[in-house]
């Protein structure tokens, strides 16, 4: 597997981020941003990085503030660097998207909200008990948005996941919500659903990407 190069890209006006990403093999076929959650760039976000560099995505992670730090001008703003830190290397404006597992997930449909891209992926996100946060932007994403969401196994969260997809379907680009039964927000206690996630999330960037 490819391994990881951790860099603080700066720009000319003194804005910088720390960046780790991961370069395909092969051919480059696009760009993509990791969302990490709260705890940082850990193994488990190394890992991503590195799995969808496999699949032949330019991959990089921005070091990101922890949650109590973190506003949501940080969260764009350390996301237009890295999308320039992107174009600089090559990959153009329709081919770069963002995903976020977990809390990266909440962070993944914010900026889909706000910023144009190729692709967008969230893996989880909030806990399902809090997803009307999420429904409130669910139908400004301005980027193609596939959410995946556990319902924790009982109504309420059934009938709330219902509705985060019933608010991305007003969004004028292309959303897709799914569902899984009785998984948690993190899927980290259904590995067959975190295995279908991952399908999805990569035919997602297929189909949008291109």
């Amino acid at each position: 597997m490819t391994s990881t190069t951790t860099v603080d890209h700066q720009r000319t006006d003194g804005h910088s981020v720390r960046l780790t990403f991961a370069e395909p093999e092969g051919a480059v076929r696009g760009g993509l941003i990791v969302l990490h959650e709260g705890h940082g760039v850990t193994d488990g976000v190394l890992l991503l990085v590195k799995s969808l560099a496999g699949e032949g995505w330019l991959t990089v992670t921005p070091h990101l503030a922890g949650d109590e730090g973190l506003t949501r001008q940080d969260l764009l703003d350390a996301t237009d660097l890295t999308l320039e830190w992107l174009l600089d290397h090559g990959v153009d404006a329709d081919l770069r998207g963002v995903v976020g597992f977990d809390l990266g997930g909440t962070a993944a449909l914010l900026v889909a909200s706000h910023r144009k891209l190729g692709a967008a992926v969230s893996v989880g996100g909030q806990a399902v008990a809090e997803l009307p946060r999420l429904v409130a932007i669910a139908g400004r994403v301005t980027s193609p948005w596939l959410g995946m969401f556990g319902d924790a196994g009982d109504a309420a969260g059934e009938a709330e996941v219902e509705q985060l997809r019933e608010a991305a379907a007003t969004a004028k680009v292309a959303t897709n919500v799914v569902r899984y039964p009785g998984a948690n927000h993190r899927f980290d206690a259904d590995p067959e659903a975190a295995q279908e996630a991952w399908q999805r999330t990569l035919d997602w960037f297929d189909a949008h990407l291109r």
